[in-house]
């Protein structure tokens, strides 16, 4: 596949994952669920109304959780940070 190709196809699977969804819970993750990963970080993490739960990882391999960086319009980078 051509890079062209592969941001297509990662773009698509975000659009069906996120595009149009409502949030509808934001939370840090819990004991059980940071054990059940075997995380030693407690990353945020965002439900959906369809019931689609977004956990950020430091990595692809979901080796630890991760920080969420967001940019609210005109505004400087921010991060929320794992605990």
């Amino acid at each position: 596949m051509t890079k062209p190709e592969i941001l297509k196809q990662w773009t698509d699977e975000a659009k069906k994952v996120l595009q149009g969804k409502t949030i509808t819970e934001v939370r840090y993750l819990n004991d059980e669920e940071m054990e059940m990963m075997g995380w030693y970080k407690r990353p945020l993490c965002f439900e959906l109304d369809n019931g689609t739960l977004c956990i950020p990882s430091m990595d692809d391999e979901g080796n630890d959780g991760g920080s969420l960086f967001y940019q609210e319009k005109g505004k400087e980078l921010d991060v929320l940070p794992v605990i």
